[in-house]
């Protein structure tokens, strides 16, 4: 049976877009600052959905809290002069966008991410006016998982929160679109490190590639999670 939806909200990064490459090469750049060895992308990779802070804490994970926030700082200045030079749309995500806009359904992006992160970056990537609703991690005093942000963004499509499908790579966002009455799908391709128990967060389903979500949408079972993901 087809479910009730009308609209997709979308994490950010590590499931709308693969900022990781981008988020890697800054902090490539910070380590050379500091006469660090690079980390490896691999390292790297799984934890770009945790933001700036888990990013340096990984780098630097001697610095003190005075120190880490300083290198923080200097993390995000170096991100945003070179936001997006490597960073896309993940595979497949055109083609759904492009279906939804066929449809007549709104999509939109609720993220942690800060808006002068956030709004320059959708630009950049033609994004931007092809989204209903854009709630960034410092659009209200509250972030996910906290629900306020899935309320606004569902108040600024004109659609009740259960017809919007949230979509994301971290438990907190399971959490803010369970607790906001959305249904929510884990996108497998994020960045989901082994230390994470996806299948314990309650997610409705979790998806392979962006085109799973059509047989999940008219009432199939999302795909398992692969043992490789």
């Amino acid at each position: 049976m087809t479910r009730d939806l009308g609209s997709l909200l979308f994490d950010l990064d590590g499931t709308l877009l693969d900022t990781a490459p981008d988020m890697h090469a800054a902090l490539v750049t910070l380590m050379a600052e500091y006469d660090r060895a690079p980390l490896p992308f691999q390292a790297v990779r799984n934890h770009v959905s945790h933001g700036s802070q888990a990013l340096v804490a990984l780098a630097f994970p001697d610095a003190d809290a005075a120190f880490t926030e300083h290198l923080k700082k200097r993390y995000l200045e170096i991100y945003a002069r070179d936001l997006c030079q490597a960073t896309a749309l993940f595979p497949g995500l055109a083609e759904l966008l492009d279906r939804c806009k066929a449809r007549g359904w709104s999509v939109g992006v609720v993220t942690n991410k800060p808006g002068w992160l956030t709004d320059p970056l959708l630009e950049a990537l033609g994004l931007r006016a092809r989204m209903a609703a854009v709630v960034s991690g410092d659009t209200l005093p509250q972030r996910k998982p906290d629900p306020e942000p899935m309320w606004l963004a569902a108040r600024q499509t004109g659609l009740p929160p259960e017809r919007h499908c949230y979509w994301g790579d971290a438990e907190r966002d399971i959490a803010a679109g369970r607790a906001a009455g959305m249904p929510t799908l884990i996108a497998n391709w994020g960045y989901i490190d082994a230390d994470q128990q996806p299948d314990q967060w309650g997610a409705d389903g979790a998806l392979e590639q962006p085109d799973d979500f059509w047989a999940w949408y008219n009432g199939a079972p999302a795909p398992e999670r692969s043992l490789a993901g």
